[in-house]
């Protein structure tokens, strides 16, 4: 690797701490400005079915500044997302790390199950049953 791309690589290593930090601030500025523009899920734009992650991002913004109600009716791990966003900003800036030491794939894969299983469960009520359980958003 040449020099400028090891010192590319050391800068942003600097920097990494600071991406959480920058999540956590666009979520709070999406959430105090709904209408601002976002990314829209694909699965949903292209099959008119949504992922596990759909109205995740417009619940974690709202949970961010406050309005818990909104924010479960949006997607109920909004308010766990935000308040996971909280403490990897300030863990991240605390270590210097942007990824903290105690991570695990596990972890990972817990919230992955997690995840589809409460999708799962709003499928079923949507399209088995015929209960509303997505937004009409």
């Amino acid at each position: 690797m040449s020099t400028a791309g090891r010192r590319w690589i050391r800068r942003l290593a600097r920097c990494g701490p600071l991406l959480p930090l920058g999540a956590t601030g666009l979520l709070v500025l999406k959430g105090l400005h709904p209408g601002l523009p976002g990314l829209s899920c694909p699965l949903r734009a292209l099959t008119g079915i949504p992922c596990p992650t759909c109205y995740l991002t417009r619940a974690t913004a709202a949970s961010l500044v406050g309005r818990f109600d909104d924010a479960v009716v949006l997607h109920a791990f909004g308010p766990v997302v935000a308040a996971g966003l909280v403490v990897w900003s300030l863990a991240a800036l605390r270590t210097g790390r942007l990824v903290p030491r105690v991570l695990r794939g596990r972890h990972l894969v817990l919230v992955g199950v997690l995840l589809l299983l409460y999708w799962a469960g709003r499928m079923g009520l949507t399209y088995g049953i015929g209960l509303q359980a997505f937004p009409l958003s």
